[in-house]
């Protein structure tokens, strides 16, 4: 058994059942992809669109890709024209917009994650999460014709500080909690993406039912 597979066994009996495992391949050869995938993952993360656009035609067509970087309005259409299964990182209305205008010509209904921005650092991005609960108060999501948001995604402060981390998914669930409250009607709208490799059991304990674990699959990145 690889290495990759031997952690991701181990990985799986810590988490839940019911906590989707999302295997972050970026910077990772294909080989280690499919170490994973014959272990029986199927959720894999990427970051970089020419990545992904790259690794695609190499691996199992049955592999549920999950963009999770920043993504520019300017690589939406190349991304949406490779089909992922979810976009986590929808960090402003405008790519939002972007997102919905593309995936309205091609002719599909693309699935995202909102990304909520709680950590005490500037380089992440994402909605406060104030302005995530107005989007949903006024309800501008009806606007949408070719987008289902998903749910919310998040990332903790980088810090060794276990108090800080759980507070900041603290509040990314609550937001969650809040979102569903404001708006009961919404569909489909299930999914708390928090957690990543050295903090994903505190995440699935504060209501993560999404984790993305890259290093602790993989091992260090080969960038």
């Amino acid at each position: 058994m690889s290495a990759a597979a031997d952690n991701l066994t181990r990985i799986r009996a810590s988490i839940p059942e019911a906590v989707t495992l999302v295997a972050v391949s970026k910077f990772h050869p294909t080989g280690a992809i499919m170490d994973a995938y014959d272990a029986g993952q199927r959720n894999f993360g990427e970051s970089r669109v020419q990545e992904l656009s790259a690794k695609m035609p190499q691996l199992p067509a049955d592999i549920h890709w999950h963009f999770i970087g920043h993504l520019q309005t300017n690589k939406v259409r190349q991304l949406l024209r490779l089909h992922p299964a979810l976009i986590e990182s929808v960090d402003s209305e405008r790519l939002l917009k972007a997102i919905d205008t593309e995936a309205e010509k091609i002719g599909i209904i693309q699935n995202v994650l909102m990304q909520v921005h709680v950590a005490q650092e500037e380089t992440k991005t994402g909605f406060h999460p104030d302005e995530l609960l107005a989007y949903f108060r006024d309800r501008r999501f009806e606007n949408l014709r070719a987008t289902h948001i998903c749910g919310i995604m998040g990332m903790a402060t980088n810090t060794d500080d276990e108090c800080r981390i759980r507070t900041d998914f603290d509040m990314i669930a609550a937001t969650f909690r809040e979102i569903r409250s404001v708006c009961p009607d919404l569909r489909g709208f299930e999914t708390v993406s928090m957690g990543m490799s050295d903090d994903y059991p505190t995440a699935i304990r504060c209501g993560s039912n999404m984790v993305r674990v890259g290093t602790a699959i993989f091992g260090a990145r080969e960038y």
